[in-house]
């Protein structure tokens, strides 16, 4: 990535030599290593350096053009603000993007990047993992799906009216997938993830543990009756589904009618009061905090949810205008300003009347990975219908679920939350405990 104080100088140079008065910058640098591995060999090696940057220009008549560009040398930038120049007068009329208020606002912390691994180093970590793995128990029969990388990422913002801004961060992670192979018995699945700040600091062990305890869980395996049932979800599990239905929270959504929401809604009591939710893009446990998005707006904390009453949107600048708020830090910008969630934090609302534990639960189904959330999923009706892999859990004996499906209203299943953990666990999407729910379908196979 160029110096932004070269960059800028040279597109304003540029932008003056083409009678651009306005434009703005966005781009990132991505330099990645990544390995996998099969039964004991290397299977893939692959390391790349992707830069992307976006151009926005605005004309006289204040209509808006956008390029994107991989060439970050100044003949590339001077050709894609000529480009975004001419594509400007084709622009959208109505709502134009314009620069984010906040665009300028200081913002103390740029990150900090961690020195890379080598290759050598990374493969021979994840084979020694895949033999741990396989070694774990008799019925692993491989690993079909693993991954070790390792990512440096670089990201800037300028404008012309002065903005600069930006932004480091490494990190590392970790992916196991085992399949089991059993005589007179179906294959069986599960996997584990782990991220972190860099290789020295990546739990394997815990990613190992967790695979291989999940992997034996599932050998003994029985169908489920269909019926209502106390359903308990995994942090990831209910995380993936509150991520289906994030139109709720998102104002773009909101503003072309795409939503279970309305403008309106924000007051409404939308959940349990037991629930509560924010964005978090700076939160502690995120190791890919960004400080700004892609309008050059500092990201925060945005409660959504507070006691199951729907207390904030995420916004771009220009959805904040339209509704009369502020922008929160959520724009993707591209051929047109979108929208999109950083980092969830779920934790408990009021106090429950009843706690519950699934050490003494009695004939409950533990939700453990949602699957085929591309299909079973209609985001603007409020309905699932899902694959899930999970358990039966009673007195404390987990029974694997051969196969089965979990379905229902998202909304509703929102209101009949009777309980939420309050121990948290980290996984991609975010922080979330796990999330008890009163009388949903399960149907079995």
């Amino acid at each position: 990535m160029p110096n932004i104080n070269d960059l800028s100088h040279h597109a304003r140079s540029c932008a003056t030599q083409l009678g651009i008065h306005k434009f703005d910058i966005y781009g990132s640098t991505v330099d990645e290593t990544s390995v996998q591995v099969d039964r004991g060999t290397p299977k893939q090696v692959k390391a790349s350096n992707r830069s992307t940057v976006t151009v926005r220009v605005w004309n006289e008549h204040q209509t808006m053009g956008v390029t994107t560009t991989t060439d970050l040398e100044p003949s590339g930038v001077e050709l894609a603000l000529k480009t975004a120049y001419e594509a400007s007068f084709f622009g959208v009329k109505e709502h134009v993007p314009d620069f984010s208020p906040e665009a300028a606002v200081p913002i103390a912390d740029s990150g900090t990047k961690t020195p890379q691994a080598n290759v050598s180093e990374l493969i021979t970590t994840l084979l020694d993992a895949e033999k741990e793995l396989l070694a774990a128990h008799p019925a692993i029969a491989g690993v079909p799906y693993n991954g070790l990388a390792q990512r440096d990422i670089d990201k800037i913002y300028l404008n012309s009216n002065g903005a600069m801004r930006t932004e480091a961060r490494s990190y590392a992670s970790i992916y196991l997938y085992t399949k089991t192979e059993e005589d007179g018995k179906k294959p069986r699945s599960a996997g584990a993830f782990r991220i972190s700040q860099g290789l020295p600091q990546l739990d394997i062990d815990g990613c190992l543990k967790e695979t291989a305890k999940k992997t034996i869980s599932h050998l003994n395996y029985e169908k489920v009756k269909s019926g209502k049932y106390r359903v308990v979800f995994s942090p990831d599990a209910f995380l993936s589904l509150l991520g289906a239905f994030s139109n709720i929270f998102n104002a773009q959504n909101i503003l072309d009618n795409q939503s279970l929401s309305t403008p309106d809604s924000l007051g409404q009591q939308i959940a349990s009061p037991l629930l509560c939710v924010c964005d978090d893009a700076l939160h502690p446990d995120n190791v890919v905090a960004p400080t700004f998005d892609g309008e050059g707006t500092p990201t925060r904390r945005v409660e959504l949810m507070k006691n199951g009453v729907l207390s904030g949107f995420l916004h771009s600048a220009g959805t904040a205008k339209r509704l009369q708020q502020e922008p929160t830090g959520h724009a993707q910008i591209g051929a047109k300003v979108t929208v999109g969630s950083h980092f969830y934090h779920v934790f408990p609302g009021v106090p429950a009347k009843q706690e519950y534990s699934l050490a003494n639960a009695e004939k409950v189904i533990l939700v453990d990975e949602l699957q085929a959330l591309h299909a079973g999923v209609k985001a603007l009706q409020g309905s699932f219908s899902l694959p899930f892999t999970g358990w039966i859990v009673e007195n404390g004996k987990y029974t694997s679920i051969e196969s089965a499906t979990v379905a229902g209203d998202f909304l509703k299943l929102l209101q009949s939350i009777i309980f939420v953990e309050h121990e948290s666990e980290l996984t991609a999407a975010g922080v979330c405990p796990k999330v008890w729910i009163d009388d949903l379908s399960i149907t079995g196979e």
